[in-house]
């Protein structure tokens, strides 16, 4: 994948090979340290591997943790793609097909940190709109520690993927989100209070997309909220991991 023009960038892109033959593209970024550190997996909007993503996994390393962020769009219209771009919401359909697929590039992924000689095996799943859904999917089976979901889509179809789990999952929603009304809000919500391994954060005002520092919805609160969160749960999963 080439590089963005005009943006400086912390870290590279390597190739990784799909187990079910193909190779794709993720952007890593990994801190200069001798102490092994968790890492944290990025599910990307319908956008792809865009400057957004890349400047969140940076910022995450310069953390102290280890950041990836995997094409999950390969198979079919590879690399990032612009908000303008009708492409990106082609390539993101069938949806819950697509979201099957990837489960394959997450766990190819986690299987890639492994020859990272910082990582310290634990790893968490952040995932943003589309790449929701994994912050559910990654601790349950995928082989993540942990989950943290930023204005997710689709996650109804995905609830009951809940029952059962026992590693910390994180969904953050701003009450605005076009993506997520209140249906979704309140039975998450709802779920929250009888797992105790689940935390659901409601923020006021809000939008979707909050997360994207090239999107309109765009909101630093939030962004700052989610990323100490994320930082949280590193920082717990680099202690165990000692």
């Amino acid at each position: 994948m080439a590089r963005p023009v005009g943006f400086d960038m912390q870290g590279t892109f390597s190739k990784i090979s799909a187990r079910g033959g193909g190779v794709f593209d993720c952007y890593l970024v990994a801190p200069e340290t001798e102490t092994a550190v968790a890492a944290i997996v990025l599910a990307s909007a319908i956008h792809g591997v865009d400057t957004d993503m890349i400047a969140i996994a940076d910022e995450l390393a310069a953390y102290g943790f280890i950041a990836a962020v995997p094409d999950l769009f390969w198979r079919s219209i590879a690399g990032p793609l612009s908000r303008n771009d009708p492409r990106a919401a082609q390539r993101a359909q069938p949806r819950l097909a697509q979201i099957k697929a990837g489960e394959e590039d997450m766990i190819d992924t986690l299987r890639h940190l492994g020859t990272i000689p910082q990582f310290n095996g634990q790893a968490a799943v952040m995932g943003f709109c589309y790449g929701g859904p994994y912050a559910i999917l990654g601790p349950k089976r995928l082989g993540y520690a942990a989950g943290i979901c930023c204005h997710g889509s689709q996650m109804l179809d995905y609830l009951e993927e809940l029952v059962g789990g026992r590693r910390q999952v994180d969904l953050i929603w701003g009450d605005k989100d076009n993506r997520a009304p209140i249906e979704v809000l309140e039975t998450y919500r709802d779920a929250a209070m009888r797992m105790d391994n689940v935390d659901v954060h409601i923020l006021p005002d809000v939008r979707h997309g909050f997360m994207m520092r090239g999107s309109p919805s765009f909101d630093r609160a939030a962004y700052d909220f989610s990323m100490r969160r994320a930082r949280e749960i590193l920082e717990g999963l680099t202690s165990a991991g000692r």
